[in-house]
């Protein structure tokens, strides 16, 4: 029988279920012992996601979870012996389960991590960690009051280049001092389609147990499963999809995490082109002020023209990032990277893992030795690398029309540079950044103590820290 949220809490937190979880995993402490999985969502990137916890030495995985029968079949098929359960409160409350993997919709993340680690489990969740700023704060403090082991999926942080990278920039200062960060994520999406009528949810998905946190609005796309990422009710966007990955490495390999979140943001674009039930921007700009170092992204899911399967000309990789420096650039992605001198000469070139496999592995290192310190991706490191995503699309909701006066208050060559060539590649759709459906928000302050916005334009901003939680599936306020 379905566990109810308030039986489902009566029975964890009320009762004391971290005694009973407890004893296993310190138990578990010996490297000799098994580490039970739980996976909560069993989709394309959970599947993945198992073959690389299954290749971790002592790590089983018990119980599988999804509200889509057919995929849970699938999951079960795969793994005979693990619990199946399409409600994550089941799963959660399975003592065979030591530790949980949060692969769901960007919306239920937060809750879902919150839930397991209030019942006493540890916790891996995929990027991006919040669907809200707000929430991802409550997540950071569960782990906090928990004492639980909670890991942020942004794997390329195990992998060993990066250090490699970040002793070459700091330490050497092979290219002297850093002056600006340029970030991309250029990527050619499809259309999801836009329907006359509201989508039918196939009755082999629970689609309450779907929505979890989530309000409960018709869908006028084409298919409930991935596109979800384009609906601001479930998804972050492409920022919050791939954005996140390349904001961490330069929180990551630029910052060395000196600067959590940026003291301002001015963002926009729009969602272009495409007359499809998408919400989220399949263009997108933004500038952050970190009080240090200037850092801007640019972001297009179109084509560089009609017809094209090919993305617009970009400075350094479509997914990645460039460091300017005094004496050169060095251009980093996923898996590689390499340094070019003034003369435009590669100097140095990086070859890494993309941390595959290394990051699940250092997940059950830290759950073992209960010693969160371990962890490449903490929590409240993935916190603060999905805040920037988090901002930057909060930013371009609370933004109006198009202004080439707000635009051009920032000086930066690097952020003008990138708006030409933005207006470039939307002239190619016979678009420009004045045209009608481009947004562009205020210079937006935001006060790192509160976490909240400041100045004219912050009652908006401020608003979008959190969103409307469905009665029943409420994200706690622990922080």
């Amino acid at each position: 029988m379905t566990t109810t949220r308030r039986n489902f809490l009566s029975t964890t937190i009320a009762a004391g279920i971290t005694t009973s979880v407890a004893p296993r995993l310190l138990g578990a402490a010996n490297a000799n012992d098994e580490i039970g999985l739980g996976f909560i969502g069993c989709g394309a990137r959970a599947n993945k996601l198992m073959d690389q916890f299954g290749e971790v030495t002592g790590v089983n995985i018990v119980a599988v979870c999804d509200p889509d029968a057919e995929r849970l079949a699938k999951a079960k098929e795969r793994f005979p012996s693990a619990n199946a359960s399409k409600d994550m409160r089941d799963l959660i409350a399975d003592k065979s389960v030591d530790a949980v993997v949060v692969v769901t919709c960007n919306h239920w993340h937060c809750l879902a991590a919150i839930w397991a680690m209030e019942a006493g489990k540890d916790v891996y969740v995929e990027k991006p960690l919040s669907h809200s700023q707000w929430e991802g704060e409550q997540a950071v403090a569960a782990a906090r009051k928990y004492d639980r082991i909670c890991q942020i999926g942004t794997q390329q942080r195990s992998d060993p280049m990066q250090a490699e990278i970040k002793k070459f920039l700091h330490e050497e200062k092979a290219l002297g001092e850093i002056k600006v960060a340029r970030v991309n994520r250029y990527g050619v999406r499809k259309q999801i389609g836009k329907r006359d009528k509201p989508l039918s949810i196939s009755k082999n998905v629970d689609y309450d147990l779907w929505l979890g946190p989530a309000q409960k609005t018709p869908l006028f796309r084409d298919k409930l499963q991935y596109d979800w990422h384009w609906d601001w009710n479930t998804g972050s966007g492409e920022m919050g999809n791939w954005g996140v990955h390349v904001l961490d490495d330069v929180r990551n390999n630029v910052f060395q995490d000196s600067v959590a979140l940026p003291i301002g943001v001015l963002a926009g674009g729009g969602r272009l082109v495409y007359n499809d039930a998408g919400q989220t921007p399949n263009v997108h700009f933004a500038y952050f002020d970190t009080g240090d170092i200037p850092v801007v992204i640019g972001l297009s899911n179109l084509p560089v023209a009609r017809g094209s399967k090919d993305s617009p000309k970009h400075p350094g990789p479509a997914s990645g990032y460039v460091a300017f420096c005094e004496g050169g650039r060095f251009e980093g992605q996923r898996g590689r990277g390499k340094a070019i001198d003034a003369n435009g000469k590669v100097i140095k070139e990086f070859k890494g893992n993309r941390g595959d496999v290394v990051h699940q592995s250092n997940f059950i290192d830290a759950v073992r030795s209960r010693d969160r310190s371990m962890l490449n991706a903490e929590v409240a490191v993935g916190n603060d690398s999905t805040g920037w995503c988090n901002l930057a699309n909060l930013a371009l909701r609370a933004g109006g029309s198009f202004s080439k006066d707000v635009a051009n208050q920032v000086e930066l060559q690097e952020w003008q540079n990138l708006l030409a060539s933005m207006d470039k590649h939307l002239e190619a759709h016979d678009l420009s950044l004045d045209s009608e459906g481009i947004q562009l928000s205020p210079m937006l302050k935001l006060d790192p103590k509160s976490g909240k916005f400041v100045g004219d334009d912050a009652d908006t901003a401020n608003r979008l820290l959190k969103r409307e939680y469905r009665k029943g599936f409420e994200v706690p306020e622990l922080a």
